[in-house]
């Protein structure tokens, strides 16, 4: 049975923070808000909770998880081959509503889904997410919404689309915006938006002004 919390009363953001951390270490998912829309997550390095979260959405290995992150240190641990130009992109749009796409570390021993050796990263900016990131590490994290249905802003729509198959929703109140994240792949010899969305190509060229548009 799925509990749920109300993170806009300190109790209920305390409690709700350490039974998600605690859901999230049993490899149980969680749905949490963000600052693009509600989302639901996963331990980035559990297998089967990620498998777990894809199939809750009715989501197959073609479209893997991004991954949530606290801080941008946190991509030390995660990519390799990271440019300037990611960098740069980092420090002027994080956290916030960039999703940056890179070459991960082959050590790593997740799965992620299909990812062909890359890993779409983001940092939020919501404290709720940020507060619940810090506590499990990097998080498998996508829309809170059964694919093909439009991404929550709230946590009712989430928990109507999901149902049971979450352990724990923590309640943010409504998301600041119903666009998603802007995406950009670092993985070639110039950045490449791939998804329009947040930060539009126009604001990202002022800091990479070669960047190309599928």
């Amino acid at each position: 049975m799925a509990v749920r919390f109300d993170c806009s009363m300190v109790a209920g953001r305390v409690d709700g923070l350490s039974e998600a951390t605690s859901a999230v270490r049993r490899g149980e998912l969680v749905v949490l808000p963000t600052d693009t829309v509600y989302g639901i997550g996963a331990d980035a390095f559990n297998a089967d909770a990620v498998d777990r979260l894809l199939g809750a959405k009715g989501r197959d290995r073609a479209m893997p998880s991004p991954v949530l992150v606290a801080s941008a240190e946190a991509l030390h641990d995660l990519v390799t081959d990271f440019p300037k130009q990611g960098w740069a992109l980092v420090e002027a749009f994080w956290p916030g509503g960039l999703t940056l796409v890179a070459r991960h570390l082959p050590s790593l021993t997740w799965d992620l889904g299909e990812t062909h050796g890359t890993v779409a990263v983001r940092m939020p900016s919501h404290p709720v997410a940020l507060d619940l990131l810090a506590e499990t590490g990097p998080m498998a994290v996508s829309s809170a919404n059964l694919t093909g249905h439009p991404s929550p802003q709230d946590c009712d729509a989430a928990q109507g689309m999901l149902g049971d198959s979450v352990a724990v929703y923590l309640d943010g109140g409504r998301t600041e915006a119903a666009v998603a994240s802007s995406i950009v792949d670092l993985t070639g010899p110039v950045p490449v938006l791939k998804r329009a969305g947040a930060i539009s190509a126009e604001i990202l060229r002022k800091v990479v002004p070669d960047l190309k548009e599928l």
